[in-house]
């Protein structure tokens, strides 16, 4: 089967390379950096259980998709949309498209901007970019996919790559379920700059009651918009850091190499979703956003800061208003500062009870950090 790969970060590269190495013929589309490794050395692919350079082919275009039976579009939430139209001129009629993205929502922008049907798919692999053209895998790597009439039939060549694959009637549920886990995870690592082991292990913090305090809100606000989560969703939150230790979070990764965070599609969709269905009270979603802007504006990436802020203009304690982040309660002083007093709301919500100690939590963790 031919297989594109749209976006050769560490996700498309791991099961491009997967795919690859079974035989089938993939087509990486990537970073420059990234594409001319794979095109001299092939794709290194390091894992748990082997490390191997795969042979396969590798571009900067979009125009790669050309003839591909099955695409796996792994692109950042926030270029969904820019990389789907890119896509339109090559696709073949009978293609099949799967998004292999983070957040709830990537599968039906694309379909709209593709205008044919996205399969979405839940991605659960723990895996980085060493380098260019080099994939590291810490874990796991199993995914579910909606159910189609093409669905097992993917599923049978995924497995026969090594790539378990579970085809669901309720996708869904399992995406809103991964967006907890996102919520979690991604923005601590990022905030902290520490891989999961190290958050949950983390000395004189109460991390199981923040992380319970995040999921509590996720999991109102997918009630409130009718969502049926699998399951002991809940429960799988903190056993993810001893299946996956060693792990950053993507979120971290970004902020790390200088780019654009996925965050708003995460912690940020919360945000958005909840005021959608009038439960303004989500302070925890609300500072691991604004948390993550707040670090990536220190590295002077203006554009990830909610609302137009630019690095001059974030001061310690401040509250950022407006639609997408209502109101933000955090300190950015020494833990022994005050915490800053914000307006709330006086609409009642399923998040009206939300724990604000857990702001407190996220201020002693970025105290040391802060100006």
């Amino acid at each position: 089967m031919k297989i594109a790969v749209m976006g050769a970060g560490a996700v498309g590269c791991y099961y491009g390379g997967m795919l690859a190495r079974a035989g089938h013929e993939v087509v990486l589309v990537g970073r420059a950096a990234h594409v001319q490794a794979m095109r001299e050395h092939g794709l290194w692919l390091d894992t748990l259980h082997f490390q191997e350079h795969v042979r396969l082919q590798a571009d900067t275009e979009a125009a790669a998709v050309r003839g591909a039976q099955c695409v796996l579009f792994c692109v950042k939430s926030t270029d969904t949309e820019s990389a789907g139209r890119s896509m339109v001129p090559y696709l073949a009629d009978g293609a099949t498209v799967l998004s292999l993205q983070n957040g709830v929502d990537n599968a039906e922008r694309l379909q709209a901007t593709l205008q044919r049907p996205v399969l979405p798919a839940v991605v659960y692999v723990a895996a980085a970019m060493a380098g260019p053209g080099h994939v590291q895998h810490f874990g796991r790597g199993e995914l579910v996919l909606a159910a189609s009439p093409t669905s097992e039939q993917l599923a049978n060549t995924f497995a026969a790559a090594g790539i378990p694959v579970e085809v669901s009637d309720n996708v869904a549920g399992a995406l809103w379920a991964k967006l907890v886990l996102n919520c979690v995870y991604n923005p601590l690592s990022a905030i902290t700059g520490q891989s999961y082991g190290q958050i949950v292990d983390s000395p004189g913090l109460d991390v199981p009651r923040m992380m319970d305090d995040i999921v509590q809100e996720c999991l109102a606000v997918a009630h409130a918009s009718g969502i049926v989560l699998p399951d002991g969703t809940a429960q799988a939150v903190l056993p993810l850091a001893a299946s996956m230790p060693g792990q950053i979070s993507s979120t971290a990764q970004d902020l790390a190499r200088g780019r654009h965070t996925e965050i708003d599609h995460i912690n940020g969709f919360i945000v958005r979703r909840g005021e959608a269905w009038a439960s303004p009270h989500l302070p925890i979603a609300c500072c691991t956003s604004w948390c993550v802007c707040w670090r990536s504006a220190r590295s002077h990436l203006a554009p990830d800061a909610p609302d137009g802020l630019r690095p001059t203009t974030l001061r310690p304690g401040s509250s950022i208003g407006g639609t997408r982040h209502r109101v933000i309660a955090i300190s950015l002083q020494p833990a022994r500062s005050p915490q800053t007093p914000v307006r709330r709301s006086s609409r009642r919500s399923p998040c009206a009870t939300a724990n604000w100690s857990s702001a407190s939590r996220l201020r002693r963790w970025l105290a040391p950090a802060a100006p």
